[in-house]
């Protein structure tokens, strides 16, 4: 074998290395990114509708000086924004 033909199977040999990682390793898609949006947006919608219906509810059947529904809508927001806090960071340790 020749100096040249020892030179095309070590670039042979990279461009198969460098394929393979490629397949192994994709880097970030687009649709990953509109999931985490879409993921993080329902994290946060959920519970601060529910907490909303869950205090107009109490507001008829439990009356107090405060309203219900504004304090639990701001509860739902609180809860739902740790739930997307905690998805984030997990998502983000994957990668």
């Amino acid at each position: 074998m020749s100096d040249e033909d020892d030179k095309s199977a070590k670039d042979i040999g990279q461009r198969a290395r460098r394929m393979k990682a490629a397949r192994d390793n994709p880097g970030p898609s687009p649709l990953r990114g509109i999931g985490t949006f879409g993921m993080i947006g329902w994290s946060i919608a959920v519970p601060t509708v529910g907490g909303a219906f869950l205090g107009m509810w109490l507001d008829r059947v439990a009356p107090q000086d405060f309203s219900w529904t504004i304090a639990l809508l701001l509860g739902g927001v609180v809860v739902g924004a740790v739930i997307a806090w905690g998805w984030i960071g997990k998502e983000g340790d994957g990668k």
